[in-house]
């Protein structure tokens, strides 16, 4: 059986980490409330403007927003790997590498897949296998439309400049606190309104100036508030996992410290029982 002191060191160091662990979990918990409240506003208006695009798309006969929606041979894709900068967040940013060569292995073998990665902990597992071509690890410290729309900007030039010709992203998508869902997500070509699954149904609407004019702004916009979704999706996500993992970490390090604890007295007993039955023999043989 270890020695009383060693159990004491033991039982010091798991206090401490339950300490550590218990205040990751308070301060994950208030940042997911504040992130849990942008994703679960920013989503109506993001889908609103997704069925409003639809149903502009659908009144359509020309090609407009073509450079967007223009489908070419896939031979080269570029997918976003949207994970976070920091860890202790359970199998959160792990999922995005296997959800990311998942999709490689099942739909892009024989195709050529670079990568540009938003966060670092996925990024550092990826570079290790695939091309990187630009790594962001500062988006998440300031996390704005703004920021935001510059990335996109740069994924629709990849785009229409031909770079690549399929765009795809991979991130959680929050559903609640415990549980967030690998989501593959289409962002350029767009898919057209016949190819998709959703029922749309156009509404009598007055344009001005013309139909043609709103969808051509209205394409951009909304790619910067599909990525913007994800990545509101993605940042909801791990405060919700990290909270998760900090809270298990936690009654795990709890349950530890009560069985050292038993460990401990168990040990001092038969140590107390020991002098205790040294002492009494040493009296009798003196007494003898």
């Amino acid at each position: 059986m270890a020695n009383l002191k060693e159990i004491r060191n033991r039982i010091a160091s798991v206090s401490s980490t339950m300490q550590i662990t218990s205040a990751m979990k308070m301060v994950s918990a208030a940042k997911l409330k504040k992130a849990q409240d942008a994703i679960t506003t920013l989503r109506p208006y993001a889908d609103k403007q997704t069925e409003l695009l639809q149903n502009l798309s659908a009144s359509l006969d020309g090609d407009v927003g073509s450079d967007y929606t223009n489908q070419r041979e896939v031979k080269k894709v570029l997918l976003v790997a949207i994970s976070s900068n920091r860890g202790l967040a359970g199998a959160f940013n792990s999922n995005i590498v296997k959800g990311c060569n998942a999709l490689i292995e099942e739909s892009y073998k024989n195709t050529q897949v670079d990568f540009i990665t938003l966060g670092k902990k996925a990024g550092d597992v990826i570079v290790k296998d695939h091309t990187v071509i630009e790594s962001n690890t500062e988006i998440f410290d300031d996390l704005t439309f703004d920021n935001n729309a510059i990335i996109a900007e740069n994924l629709m030039n990849l785009f229409t400049e031909g770079t690549y010709d399929k765009i795809v992203l991979v991130y959680n998508k929050f559903k609640n606190a415990a549980t967030q869902i690998i989501t593959t997500e289409q962002f350029l070509p767009i898919v057209s309104v016949s190819n998709s699954e959703e029922k749309t149904v156009t509404a009598d609407y007055i344009f001005e100036p013309s139909k043609e004019k709103i969808v051509e702004e209205l394409i951009p916009k909304s790619l910067k508030m599909q990525l913007f979704k994800a990545l509101r999706d993605s940042s909801a996500s791990e405060h919700g996992a990290r909270m998760t993992a900090m809270h298990k970490a936690t009654d795990n390090a709890t349950e530890l410290r009560d069985e050292l604890n038993l460990q401990y007295n168990k040990a001092r007993q038969a140590s107390i029982t020991n002098e205790i039955l040294e002492i009494v023999g040493g009296a009798e043989a003196l007494a003898g």
